[in-house]
């Protein structure tokens, strides 16, 4: 039998940038999740879901050597949503592809969805290829301009991102706009060899757990439930038994097939459709399905986290967003926290329990000097608490928006992005996970001198409410502005006074400023020479924010 290697294009772009006119151009076989099911995505003219049709050549020239077996190249292109509302469902088509396809539509120029598309490629792929669709629209005599000013245009954009100097290409995937004209597509020739030039192999696992993300479910007369989809991780043969997570039921594979011929496996990067008997696919449109026990089920997690350029609101701590992890988007609340040695580890998938990390009222903008008026920290993360139970795979893929923004503001939605770290699978991790993850917030009090006892002991005042249990504080540093490091002995009287040891002694000058029987108060402020004010105490302190019993920490 003939290999064929498959290649995953994701064409992404602004609602009406001609994604699909563009899909439907190049492609000859439709899958069955292809363009437009819905219909209300028919009458409108939008994608609504993610659609995938392929088309195959034979493989390049520069693949033979490293694919010897491989005849031919098939190209899978998921046709992503360019709707606003539907940026959901881009972030989960985003996370399959090998090489992204930027649709512009060239008498538009970057549109706002253009840019958040933009965004999800950086994030999630290394490979794009930018498309100048519609320029039958642009006059015959204007054309050769018009398609050379928005490519300058389109480098400068990309300037800053990875994608900087990608190959551009202008098309008219289908002349005469959403009736058509009947006159040929043009440019698709050159689009092909583009792609071609482009494409490479991606690295493809057969090993580790298998997981399969499905975008469309069916069933066929006498033949079972069909579920088609992209494989994520991993391989499956005929005969495996698979599982279904979000329903916690696991079925026998009964037969495959990739774009109508049926094979008997199926490995990472591959699309295909898998037949189960016995499944009602009303119950599963999209999701993942799995090796038993492949993909855990949490209730919250530990991410690494960057901030997204593009984004102009602040991201604050205990504030909620959706958050896509893997192919679920749910709300969750957000905490961040920085670590800021350097991590001798340096590893990017793991989290350290036994480090101390600090409390961000905020997410920091990746600096690119290293420069800005705080130190940033070295690494930033967030533990992140959702709203309902999410299943997903290990390690995967984060993203933070705010959907709810109006979708015809002229902003990008996308937050932040990250990498799961830890999973929290027990519904009672508040007690059983966070506890050990050691992040502090500083907490500085501050109250003044108010008597000497004697040489080594001083009253302090205004450190701690009247209320305050002070034996909670015993045995802590502080330190007095004029230079002397004291321990805290415990409270003196009922008013929130406090007793302060100072080992190596109080200074001379302290002790005549301050000494003498309690009717001897210190003198207030006003009535002293502004070179002596009066003296300050300072306690600073670490709290832990998951510590159930709220301990104080000093270095």
């Amino acid at each position: 039998m003939m290999a064929t290697f498959n290649f995953n294009v994701g064409v992404l772009g602004h609602v009406d940038s001609g994604k699909t006119s563009l899909s439907k151009a190049l492609s000859t076989v439709e899958s069955t999740a292809s363009f437009d099911k819905n219909p209300q995505s028919r009458e409108r003219g939008i994608t609504l879901d993610l659609g995938f049709s392929s088309f195959s050549v034979d493989i390049p020239e520069h693949l033979r050597a490293a694919a010897p077996t491989c005849q031919r190249l098939q190209y899978t292109l998921v046709d992503c949503p360019g709707h606003a509302s539907l940026i959901r469902t881009i972030i989960g088509g985003a996370q399959i592809i090998d090489l992204m396809i930027l649709v512009v539509d060239i008498t538009k120029g970057v549109q706002t969805q253009t840019a958040e598309c933009l965004v999800i490629g950086e994030i999630t792929c290394d490979h794009m290829i930018v498309v100048l669709n519609k320029v039958d629209l642009v006059p015959q005599e204007k054309r050769e301009a018009q398609v050379e000013k928005m490519k300058k245009r389109m480098h400068k954009t990309l300037e800053s991102t990875k994608f900087k100097g990608c190959p551009i290409c202008a098309v008219a995937a289908k002349p005469g706009g959403s009736e058509g004209d009947g006159s040929e597509s043009f440019g698709l020739t050159e689009l092909i060899s583009i792609l071609s030039d482009n494409t490479y192999l991606p690295k493809r696992e057969s090993s580790g757990p298998f997981i399969f993300s499905v975008d469309h479910c069916f069933s066929i007369r006498g033949q079972g439930t069909v579920m088609t989809g992209t494989t994520l991780s991993g391989s499956v043969v005929i005969n495996d038994t698979i599982e279904i997570p979000s329903m916690k039921v696991t079925k026998k594979v009964k037969s495959i097939q990739m774009f109508k011929k049926p094979v008997d496996s199926i490995i990472q990067g591959d699309r295909a459709g898998i037949c189960v008997t016995q499944f009602d696919p009303k119950h599963l449109e999209r999701g993942l399905v799995c090796t038993p026990g492949a993909l855990p089920t949490i209730y919250g997690g530990i991410i690494s986290v960057e901030k997204i350029g593009y984004y102009k609101g602040l991201v604050n701590s205990k504030a909620k967003f959706h958050i896509t992890s893997g192919h679920e988007t749910v709300m969750g609340k957000v905490s961040f926290f920085g670590l800021y040695e350097q991590d001798s580890a340096g590893n990017n998938y793991e989290f350290d329990f036994d480090k101390d990390y600090v409390y961000q009222e905020e997410l920091f903008r990746k600096s690119s000097n290293g420069e800005g008026e705080d130190p940033h920290p070295v690494k930033q993360f967030a533990v992140i608490e959702y709203e309902r139970p999410v299943t997903c795979p290990e390690r995967c893929l984060v993203i933070g928006s705010k959907l709810d923004t109006d979708i015809h503001a002229n902003m990008c939605r996308l937050a932040f992005h990250g990498r799961l770290l830890v999973g929290f699978q027990d519904s009672q991790y508040q007690q059983a996970v966070l506890p050990k993850v050691r992040v502090y917030k500083t907490k500085v009090r501050e109250g003044l001198v108010e008597r000497c006892n004697d040489e080594y002991t001083v009253i302090g005042k205004n450190l701690f409410k009247k209320e305050t249990n002070i034996q909670n504080f015993a045995g802590m540093k502080v330190a007095l502005s004029s230079g002397e490091q004291g321990v805290i002995e415990g409270g003196f009287g009922q008013s929130g006074k406090v007793k302060i040891r100072i080992p190596d002694g109080v200074k001379p000058d302290t002790y005549q400023r301050y000494s003498g029987g309690s009717k001897k108060k210190a003198p207030k402020a006003e009535d002293m020479p502004s070179d002596h004010q009066q003296i300050k105490i300072s306690l600073t302190f670490k709290r832990y924010m998951y510590d159930p019993e709220r301990k104080m920490k000093q270095t």
